[in-house]
């Protein structure tokens, strides 16, 4: 009874999104207004009275997907700004996505003895509560899979602040290269290689597509074969997860300063040779851990520009070999003939560039880096640096 209610709530959910969308755009168009989420939420009273089977779900969570889509176009608009190549303009929700899910804002309660979690006209929802949270409960949101597990996850207000950010000095700092044959490539040499979950998946992925193909759509047997294939994909998705999840965390806690290269992914996965294993390395979702995380433990994370030639470019020296190709992972400089490591240089030169950002802050640049300033940074002993 409780999964009915779900589902029934998550189709009600997506079918407001969907209504939401449709409607500001058709406004735009027609006489340029940009409706706002207070303009939907009146507009949603006459779309109740409609569609009947609106009123059994809470009423809350249907002004939070409206609340969804006002905050998705705020995003959109927000990424045209900064210039981005690729905006994202807000899609419509497919009801066969691979997650639904929608918000409690308010009147729920978690009871911890008897794991419970009770939600508005769904009821009292037994739980295995992951660990217990003091704190005032802000929103509650329910995820489903398409394996059929549910998950709810609590936002907490607990009254605290981030920490103060310590200093960052040169022995406290790390630079980071990530790659696709090592996963990560520290500043001091370390090196992660990169598990290729999706890669180690593919040959039984390849399998269950071939039996659910054989299946009649619709039948008792395709539901099952969907499911196999269902969970494979999951378990790649949650390995890849928990790798990411330990080595990010690994990095902020050993560092006070992180430095890293900002990543074009959508430009990588151009390229068709390495567009599957770009894909399966999921840079973006690591710098986005190590993003909140450097926020959550009071660390400096410095993101190096695109234009900056990190593997080309010698850190002893500061020669740029423009003939450096992808093949040659290790490389003479031709100009004090030192043996640099592709991976390893790059490291270092992120670390270079990243304390250069930190002792003269400037504006974010369009090319590369200065030369003479790394350089000069680079032979001096760095003092300690209070990080605001």
């Amino acid at each position: 009874m409780q999964r009915e209610r779900i589902r029934k709530t998550n189709d009600a959910c997506r079918f407001v999104y969907n209504w939401a969308l449709e409607t500001k755009k058709k406004s735009y168009e027609m006489d340029g207004t940009n409706l706002s989420w207070f303009d939907l939420n009146n507009r949603l009273v006459e779309l109740k009275e409609n569609h009947p089977f609106l009123k059994d779900v809470y009423s809350q969570s249907l002004q939070q997907a409206a609340k969804r889509l006002h905050i998705a176009f705020q995003h959109f608009f927000r990424r045209i700004t900064n210039g981005k190549e690729q905006p994202g303009y807000p899609k419509f929700k497919r009801r066969k996505a691979h997650r639904q899910s929608f918000d409690v804002p308010q009147f729920f309660t978690v009871d911890f003895v008897k794991g419970r979690v009770n939600l508005p006209k769904i009821g009292a929802v037994m739980t295995i509560i992951h660990r217990r949270f003091t704190g005032t409960p802000k929103t509650c949101t329910i995820v489903s899979t398409v394996t059929g597990k549910f998950f709810i996850s609590i936002i907490v207000d607990d009254g605290k602040v981030p920490p103060p950010k310590p200093q960052a000095t040169d022995q406290t700092s790390v630079g980071v290269d990530v790659g696709l044959t090592n996963y990560v490539t520290m500043c001091t040499g370390e090196k992660v290689g990169n598990p290729r979950f999706l890669r180690n998946a593919l040959k039984r992925l390849q399998c269950l597509h071939h039996r659910l193909s054989k299946k009649v759509q619709g039948s008792r047997n395709w539901e099952k074969a969907r499911q196999r294939l269902a969970r494979c994909y999951e378990r790649v998705v949650n390995q890849r997860a928990d790798f990411q999840q330990k080595l990010s965390t690994r990095l902020i806690r050993e560092n006070q300063a992180i430095m890293v290269e900002s990543l074009n992914v959508y430009g990588l996965l151009r390229n068709r040779q390495l567009a599957k294993s770009v894909a399966g390395a999921a840079w973006s979702q690591f710098l986005r851990m190590l993003r909140y995380k450097a926020e959550w433990y009071g660390k400096t994370l410095i993101e190096v520009g695109l234009f900056a030639p990190t593997s080309k470019r010698c850190h002893n020296c500061g020669h740029i070999n423009m003939a450096l190709s992808l093949e040659d992972r290790v490389w003479i400089c031709p100009a004090c003939g030192k043996l640099l490591d592709r991976d390893i240089n790059a490291a270092k030169n992120i670390k270079m560039i990243g304390l250069v950002s930190i002792i003269t802050p400037r504006e974010p640049r369009v090319g590369p880096v200065e030369l003479s300033v790394v350089t000069e940074a680079s032979k001096q002993e760095t003092p300690p640096i209070s990080v605001e």
